[in-house]
C-alpha cells in the first residue's frame, strides 16, 4: 500500500490527468478515479461496474495471491462465486475490507479517490479503453525515465560532493592524528579505521563487514549507498573532521556521529525532505 511519504506525480493521456502515487519503484498506484473520468462523470459508479465482473474478480484474486500473503481467500471465493449475477455489486472499499486487499486503496481527502497498483491499474484501462491505455502506459513510461534521471543526477552529485568533502576530513586526520614520522602504511590504516567510523556510524557496519555481507557486489559500501545516505555521509564527513580537531575521543566522535546520522536520516525522510530531494530533478525541457 502506497504510503504518504511518497511522490504524488501526474501523467496524461490523451488530455487527461492522473494521478500517480510513486516510491521511486516499480511499485506506483494510478488513480483509477482519474482513469474512469475518461469515460463517464460519476467515476466511482464506472469502477463498481469493472468491480461487478466475473474476469475482473478473478484477474484481482490471483494478483492478492501473488503479491499479498494477508490476502483472505475464502472471502474472495465468496465474491468470485456471485461475480457476474445481475443483482451483484461491488464497491472497492468492500473488496479492500472483506478480502484485506493491497493492490487496491482508497484514499480519502481532496486528493482522494481509488487508486490501484499499476499491474490492475493498466487492467482497468483495456476495459475503458485499449486505445486509452496506450497512452497511459506511454506517459506512464515518460515519468519513470524522469524519475531515474532525475535519481541517477542526485546520486551522482552527492557522490561527488562526498568525495570533496572526504578530503576536508582526511586533512583533519592528517593534522591532527598522524604523526610527521609514521609510515605510509601505517597512515593508510589510521585513514581507513577513521572511514570506518563513518560506516560504522552511518550503516552499523564496517567495510569489510559489508564486503563479506555483499561477496558479489561490484562496488564497496558507499557505492551501494542510496541518495540520503550519500547526503548524511557528506556531512558527516564535515562533522567528523570538525571533531578530530576539537581532539574528542574515537569513541565519543562515534556516538555523536550516530545521533547526527539517525537525526538527518529522519530529516531527508520525511516530506518535506523528500520534497528537497525533488528539487534535484534537472529542469524539462
Amino acid at each position: 500500500m502506497p504510503k504518504d511519504k511518497n511522490m504524488k506525480e501526474t501523467i496524461i493521456a490523451k488530455g487527461t490527468e492522473i494521478a500517480v502515487i510513486s516510491g521511486g519503484d516499480d511499485n506506483d498506484y494510478i488513480s483509477l478515479t482519474d482513469i474512469a473520468r475518461y469515460k463517464s462523470d460519476d467515476p466511482t459508479a464506472t469502477i463498481q461496474n469493472w468491480l461487478r465482473n466475473k474476469d475482473t474478480i478473478e484477474f484481482l484474486g490471483l494478483w492478492e495471491q501473488l503479491n499479498n500473503p494477508n490476502f483472505k481467500h475464502l472471502e474472495f471465493e465468496v465474491f468470485r462465486n456471485a461475480a457476474g449475477a445481475n443483482a451483484f455489486t461491488l464497491a472497492a472499499k468492500k473488496w479492500i475490507e472483506s478480502t484485506n486487499a493491497v493492490g487496491i486503496v482508497s484514499k480519502s481527502g481532496r486528493y482522494g479517490g481509488t487508486f490501484a497498483h499499476k499491474d490492475i491499474a493498466f487492467e482497468f484501462a483495456s476495459w475503458i479503453s485499449a486505445e486509452f491505455k496506450l497512452y497511459i502506459i506511454k506517459d506512464y513510461q515518460r515519468l519513470k525515465a524522469d524519475e531515474n534521471s532525475r535519481l541517477s543526477l542526485g546520486w551522482n552529485l552527492n557522490r561527488t560532493l562526498a568525495k570533496i568533502n572526504y578530503r576536508i576530513h582526511t586533512d583533519a586526520i592528517k593534522d591532527v592524528l598522524i604523526p610527521p614520522d609514521v609510515t605510509p602504511q601505517k597512515q593508510n590504516i589510521t585513514y581507513a579505521n577513521e572511514a570506518d567510523i563513518l560506516n560504522v556510524a552511518l550503516f552499523g557496519m564496517t567495510a569489510k563487514e559489508w564486503r563479506q555481507a555483499n561477496p558479489d557486489a561490484k562496488g564497496n559500501i558507499r557505492d551501494e549507498a542510496s541518495l540520503q545516505q550519500l547526503i548524511v555521509l557528506s556531512n558527516m564527513e564535515s562533522l567528523n573532521a570538525a571533531f578530530i580537531r576539537q581532539e574528542l575521543s574515537q569513541k565519543e566522535r562515534l556516538l555523536r556521529l550516530n545521533a547526527n546520522a539517525k537525526q538527518m536520516m529522519k530529516s531527508l525522510l520525511d516530506s518535506a525532505g523528500i520534497k528537497q530531494l525533488k528539487k534535484l530533478e534537472p529542469p524539462k525541457k
